[in-house]
């Protein structure tokens, strides 16, 4: 799309541009402190996640915007996705060497999303039939796991910092594990 600005701006990465200043409001309310109004972020993260691919694959796309729209995609659910639950894990309380998991949680993210993008770019040359699975768990699943982990902080106190911590450490391991994960239908 010729315009003043460069970049594809259509109906089918509105929301992901939505999704991404909803993540930021979240990292920025994370890093005041304010823990709920950023794991609230989080999830609505994810119900916007939910629906651009299914909005994009619903319009007609040139070639160029359909490898922008995977591109703009992936770059914004890493900071949903990648980032925010890391700030999160951060103003929950975790610490010291626990940063080390807040560091490889994001860097498991960048990696499987960067490994996403390679494979489904050639998936998409081959065959336009929908995806079924994911192999490795999708980074969008934090927007399911961390605010449901969270709900634990209201009666885990002190302790909540390890436990989400041992769940973000999970969480960046199985992003990478070569598992098949089917992909939930909406």
């Amino acid at each position: 799309m010729n315009g003043p600005f460069i970049g594809f701006w259509n109906v089918s990465v509105i929301l992901t541009y939505v999704e991404l200043c909803i993540a930021v409001g979240g990292i920025c309310a994370a890093a005041d402190g304010r823990v709920w109004p950023a794991v609230a972020g989080l999830a609505l993260c994810g119900v916007c996640d939910m629906f651009d691919g299914k909005i994009a694959r619903a319009i007609r796309r040139s070639q160029d915007e359909k490898v922008f729209g995977i591109q703009i995609d992936s770059l914004c659910d890493l900071v949903s996705f990648g980032v925010l639950p890391s700030a999160l894990g951060y103003a929950f309380g975790i610490r010291g060497w626990g940063t080390a998991v807040l560091m490889l949680y994001t860097l498991a993210a960048v990696i499987r999303l960067g490994y996403f993008n390679v494979t489904e770019q050639k998936r998409q040359q081959t065959t336009d039939a929908n995806r079924t699975s994911f192999e490795g768990l999708p980074v969008t699943w934090a927007a399911v796991i961390v605010p449901l982990c969270c709900l634990l902080s209201l009666c885990t106190g002190t302790a909540f910092p390890w436990i989400l911590g041992v769940v973000l450490g999970a969480m960046a391991f199985f992003f990478l594990a070569r598992i098949t994960v089917g992909k939930p239908q909406i």
